[in-house]
C-alpha cells in the first residue's frame, strides 16, 4: 500500500470510530427527549439548549465515578466481560460501506458473513457478565440473552439469504451495487432496485430478529426489569456499565447501518440529493468526487437515523413479551415464514421474475 492509501485507510477508521463513539451521548438525548415526547412530557431541558449538554455530563460522570467491583464477584471475568461485549459491535462496521464504495474499511468477498459471525460474539460478553455476578438475576438474564439469540439468529441469517441469492454476491459493495439499478419506470420516475421492493418478507424479518438480536423492547427479555431487576449487567456501575449501553448503542446502529445498505440502497442519494450534489460541484473531477462523496455519507447517516428512531419510538410504544411468547413466536412464526421466503424466491428466480 502507498502511503496516501495507509493515510486514507486510517482516516476511514477514525471516521468509523469517532462516529460510533459519539452514539451514545447522541443517543441518550434522543431517547430521553423522545419518550418525553411520547409521553406529552418535557424530558430533560435543564442542561444546555434543550437538556443537550445532559447527556454529555452524563458521559463524564461515568468516567469519574468510582469504580470498584462487588466483593462476590469473579473480578476478572467481571470486569472482561464489557469489553469482550463491546469490541465485536464496533469491528461489525467495518465491512459496511458508508458514502461511496471506496469509503469502507475491509472489502470483503464474505461481508455479509463477517458480519454476523462477529456480532454474534457479543452474546459471550453477556453470559460472561452473568456468571461472573455470581447473582441469580445475573444469570438468568444471561441465559435468555444465549437463548433468545440462538432463536433469532436462525432468521436474522435466512431473512438475507433471498437478497444474496438475487445479487448473487456476499459483498455488501456489490449489493449496494445492484440496488442502484432500475426495478421498474412508473410516471417518469425510475424506481430503484432496493431490498425493501424485491424482499419485502426478509425487510421484515430482518428488522423483527433486529429487536431481539439487539435486546430492545418489545425483546429486551435480558434486561426485563419487573422479573430480573435489570438482568445480566444488575452488579454493574460507573465505566463497565457505560460499556455496556455503548454496546447495546452501537449494535443498533450496526443493525440500522445494514437494514439501510441490504433494503434501503446503502449510500445511494435520497430523492433531490443528486440535484443537489450537482449544484455544488463546478466540474472539477475532485471536487465532484468530494461533493458526491459527502452526499452519499449524508444519505447514509440519514437512514441510519430515521432506524434509530424508529427503535426508540418502539421501545417506548410496545410492552414487552413475556419469555414464552418470544421463543414461540421466533420458532413457530418467523422461522418457518423465514425458510417459506427463502422458497418462494428460488421459485421467481426459477420463473425469471427476480
Amino acid at each position: 500500500m502507498s502511503e496516501q492509501e495507509i493515510i486514507f485507510m486510517f482516516l476511514k477508521i477514525g471516521i468509523v470510530l469517532v462516529g460510533l463513539l459519539s452514539v451514545t451521548p447522541i443517543m441518550l438525548f434522543v431517547e430521553r427527549r423522545g419518550s418525553a415526547l411520547l409521553q406529552n412530557r418535557l424530558g430533560p431541558n435543564r442542561i444546555g439548549p434543550l437538556g443537550l449538554f445532559q447527556s454529555v455530563l452524563d458521559v463524564l460522570k461515568f468516567i469519574f465515578k468510582e469504580d470498584r467491583a462487588p466483593g462476590h464477584v469473579n473480578k476478572f471475568y467481571f470486569s472482561l466481560a464489557p469489553i469482550v461485549t463491546v469490541i465485536p459491535a464496533l469491528m461489525t462496521f467495518a465491512v459496511i460501506p458508508f458514502a461511496g464504495n471506496d469509503f469502507i474499511i475491509a472489502n470483503l468477498d464474505v461481508g455479509i458473513l463477517y458480519c454476523f459471525s462477529i456480532a454474534s460474539l457479543g452474546v459471550y460478553g453477556i453470559i460472561m457478565a452473568g456468571w461472573a455476578s455470581n447473582n441469580k438475576y445475573s444469570l438468568l438474564g444471561s441465559l435468555r440473552s444465549s437463548a433468545q439469540m440462538i432463536s433469532y439468529e436462525l432468521t436474522l441469517g435466512l431473512s438475507i439469504v433471498g437478497m444474496i441469492m438475487v445479487f448473487q454476491s456476499l459483498k455488501l459493495t456489490d449489493i449496494v451495487a445492484g440496488q442502484g439499478e432500475t426495478l421498474f419506470s412508473i410516471g417518469g420516475y425510475n424506481v430503484p432496485k432496493y431490498g425493501i421492493f424485491i424482499q419485502p418478507v426478509g425487510f421484515i424479518l430482518f428488522l423483527v430478529s433486529s429487536f431481539a438480536e439487539t435486546n430492545r423492547l418489545p425483546f429486551d427479555l435480558p434486561e426485563g426489569e419487573s422479573e430480573l431487576i435489570a438482568g445480566y449487567h444488575l452488579e454493574y456501575g460507573s465505566m463497565r456499565f457505560a460499556l455496556f449501553m455503548l454496546s447495546e448503542f452501537v449494535n443498533m446502529t450496526v443493525a440500522s447501518a445494514l437494514l439501510s445498505t441490504l433494503f434501503f440502497g446503502g449510500w445511494h442519494y435520497l430523492p433531490g440529493f443528486e440535484w443537489l450534489a450537482a449544484q455544488f460541484s463546478d466540474g472539477s473531477p475532485d471536487k465532484a468526487y468530494m461533493v458526491s462523496s459527502l452526499f452519499h455519507g449524508l444519505s447514509f447517516v440519514i437512514k441510519i437515523a430515521s432506524f434509530m428512531w424508529f427503535f426508540v419510538w418502539v421501545r417506548w410504544t410496545l410492552p414487552r413479551f413475556r419469555f414464552d411468547q418470544l421463543m414461540n413466536f421466533g420458532w413457530r412464526v418467523l422461522f418457518p415464514i423465514a425458510l417459506l421466503n427463502v422458497f418462494v424466491t428460488g421459485l421467481l428466480i426459477y420463473f425469471g421474475v427476480l
